[in-house]
């Protein structure tokens, strides 16, 4: 039996004969309090590879002096500072220890390694591992968490510190190789590309001609689809070796960069004020202080060639709808099946296409990417309502079906526990950050005198307190006997409306085939042309029976499905 994270060791570098005597080539086992985590990060690819193989040899020998082996390493190229970034790796390797209680000892080389946010995030982690006795050893600073909490505590601050000075720095870099007209990095638009070291874009020779092809189909006037449809089906692909979509097109026509001129986005901001890691789609040109376009090299386009096309795309907009508007926000789902109903002829999704679902591949890529599905859209949700129904009242009380049913109603009845928790959570890491600076300034640097520290310690720990209590409270699951019955569900289905039902749906289902049908004008029962996919595979059709379904659905007439039957 090989071990979980040879993969990710293999990809490190190492070899057999390393792994072998580091002893990472076996799998191993026994008393949690003689195994260890190893968590090995990386922010960004530019870190080699053999620091990284460094860090884990001295680690391992440290593991190894200590008389503990090392369960599993775990390894992410992950920023540890931005508080929207989940690493869920490092959630894995504290997870082993401080709920499955796998072992007992988790290694990282530098506590800037272990986090970037502070002793909020860090102290939270740290009552974690108390209470499960279990510990974090920082090997480069020869850290044990249960002798030297206050100076892990200070590192790790001063590793948010340092974060948010490298932050400064980045962003004063990027505007002002903005400002001189250089590309800052990223993708680069279809067309072009910037040579390594030259901050500039250039005409890819390859793709240029498609490009501008896309270009002069734009200004005449093509619809994005068309187009798609159009270099789909002589074979043409995507720099990734994909097939183009209307979107794509869509995309790319409205992209700055496309035509060669340095592009100012603004950042999303969550209701606090903090960053999201997301910008607002588009943007628009950066301008210089004459009022002109900043240029940072060669473009598909010429600026009055974006305008025009931009303006093109504008008259096809609908004002008050979803077609063509930048700023609608997030659209309410009013199609049952969105998301479940997938093509059996591509085995793609299906798309709401007003009075009907269509194939979405055939929609934006066009027939040379999949014949595609039709049907009405009326008659597959009253079929699928009905398929629901039947398979809850057949299934027995407390089964895990209905379970998973419960719990998924519930999560739609009150959304706003989830954002309450994460709220909680963040004010945790906060209040906790402040405690220990609190700590800091009386014991450390002596600025506070007793009686002030132990008041302002007072009303701290019972913020914290007040937070942890919640927090345990906002964790604890709902009682769902009330839920746990196939009658129940059906009265709760009937008035739960377009966004409930997709919910419950969900909760049952992986996903519903629809089959093409026979020939023009097929009049086949739609429930015969329905293959659901149950997530307990008792009332569904077996895999043997839908692969049947599907290879049957490759060799129909060529334009069934089409018919919107």
């Amino acid at each position: 039996m090989d071990r979980d994270d040879r993969p990710a060791l293999l990809a490190l570098g190492f070899n057999e004969a390393d792994l072998k005597e580091l002893g990472l080539w076996e799998p191993v086992i026994g008393d949690p309090a003689s195994l260890a985590e190893m968590y090995v990060r990386r922010s960004k690819k530019k870190d080699t590879l053999s620091s990284l193989r460094e860090q884990v040899r001295r680690m391992c020998a440290h593991a190894a002096h200590e008389g503990k082996r090392i369960r599993h390493v775990w390894f992410e190229q992950k920023s540890a500072s931005k508080s929207y970034v989940r690493r869920e790796e490092f959630e894995k390797a504290t997870a082993a220890i401080a709920h499955a209680g796998l072992s007992k000892t988790l290694y990282v080389f530098k506590t800037s390694r272990l986090s970037r946010r502070g002793m909020g995030q860090v102290g939270l982690l740290l009552d974690k591992f108390e209470e499960r006795q279990a510990r974090i050893f920082v090997v480069a600073e020869n850290l044990d968490s249960t002798k030297s909490r206050m100076v892990l505590a200070i590192l790790s601050e001063q590793a948010r510190e340092q974060a948010s000075d490298i932050g400064d720095f980045t962003k004063i870099g990027i505007d002002g190789n903005k400002a001189d007209g250089r590309w800052t990095g990223g993708v680069t638009p279809f067309g072009l590309y910037s040579p390594k070291g030259s901050g500039k874009l250039k005409r890819q020779p390859q793709e240029y001609p498609i490009a501008r092809r896309i270009a002069d189909y734009l200004l005449d006037r093509k619809t994005p689809n068309w187009i798609a449809d159009k270099l789909n089906s002589e074979g043409i692909k995507t720099r990734h070796g994909k097939k183009w979509t209307g979107p794509g097109i869509v995309s790319l026509a409205h992209s700055v960069a496309w035509a060669g001129l340095v592009v100012k986005r603004e950042k999303m901001l969550d209701e606090h004020g903090n960053e999201t890691g997301k910008y607002h789609r588009g943007g628009a040109p950066l301008l210089d202080k004459h009022g002109n376009p900043v240029s940072c090299g060669e473009g598909v386009i010429t600026f009055a060639e974006h305008v025009k096309i931009n303006k093109i795309l504008a008259e096809r907009a609908q004002p008050g709808t979803s077609i063509g508007s930048r700023k609608r926000g997030k659209r309410e789902t009013v199609a049952l099946l969105s998301g479940l109903l997938k093509c059996a002829r591509c085995g793609g999704p299906m798309a709401n296409g007003g009075v009907n679902y269509r194939c979405y591949a055939r929609q934006v890529e066009g027939a040379s990417s999949c014949q595609g599905v039709s049907t009405e859209r009326k008659r597959v949700d009253e079929a699928v309502t009905n398929l629901w129904v039947n398979h809850i009242l057949a299934l027995p009380p407390h089964s895990p079906t209905i379970l998973a049913i419960a719990r998924e109603w519930l999560s739609y009845q009150d959304p706003e526990k989830e954002a309450r928790k994460a709220h909680v959570n963040a004010a945790l890491e906060s209040a906790v950050g402040r405690e220990i600076q609190l700590r800091k300034e009386r014991f450390i640097l002596n600025r506070m005198d007793e009686a002030t520290y132990e008041y302002l310690w007072r009303e701290l720990n019972g913020q914290i307190d007040s937070l942890k209590t919640e927090l345990e409270e906002l964790s604890r699951e709902a009682d769902l006997s009330p839920l746990m019955n196939p009658e129940t569900l059906i009265d709760i289905w009937e008035g739960a409306g377009i966004g409930g039902q997709r919910a419950l749906l969900r909760a049952a289902l992986n996903g519903i085939t629809l089959l093409p049908s026979k020939y023009r004008g097929d009049r086949t029962p739609i429930l015969e042309r329905l293959v659901p996919d149950w997530k307990d595979k008792e009332n569904g059709r077996t895999s043997e029976e839908r692969e049947l379904a599907f290879t049957s659905a490759q060799h129909s007439s060529p334009f069934a499905g089409q018919e919107g039957a």
